[in-house]
């Protein structure tokens, strides 16, 4: 496979007092498809009036991107297994925690995926080996150091 390059534009113009750290951390993400997406600090991090809740944070992002990857690969395998999926949703969860003196770092991230399939579900050890091949093959995953743990699914079938 070739090398790709992924590219995002992030911008932030000063609003409030700098040297007090009183100013705005919110900012726009560019990405080259045209899309905008509000960003901020987390509201954990940096308090509000600083910071946006309503904007994506680099931690979310970070979760988001984890749990998307795990997703679109996992579809993929299980569509090359014959199964037919309807839905895939996950409340994805991520850990961040002190790992050193003044050190933070998202230290776990947990997988809470709930999978419709068409018409029969694959059995519980298939399942589990469809998402442990997901998670070896993952991009994201292959790319951060922190612990990824999928968590039982919750699985049914479209027509019950």
């Amino acid at each position: 496979m070739k090398n790709h390059l992924y590219t995002a534009d992030v911008h932030w113009e000063l609003d409030g007092e700098f040297p007090r750290g009183k100013y705005s951390r919110k900012h726009v993400w560019r990405f080259d498809g045209g899309v905008d997406v509000p960003a901020s600090s987390s509201h954990l991090v940096v308090p509000l009036p600083w910071s946006d809740k309503a904007a994506v944070d680099p931690e979310e992002a970070l979760i988001a991107s984890i749990s998307s990857c795990h997703m679109l690969t996992f579809l993929d395998i299980a569509r090359r297994a014959k199964h037919k999926i309807v839905s895939y949703s996950d409340k994805a969860e991520g850990i961040m925690e002190e790992i050193a003196p003044k050190r933070m770092a998202v230290t776990k991230v947990t997988l809470n995926p709930e999978i419709v399939f068409e018409d029969q579900a694959p059995s519980q050890e298939e399942l589990d080996a469809l998402h442990h091949e997901a998670h070896e093959i993952c991009f994201i995953a292959n790319s951060v150091k922190c612990e990824i743990t999928v968590a039982p699914d919750i699985v049914r079938v479209a027509s019950q």
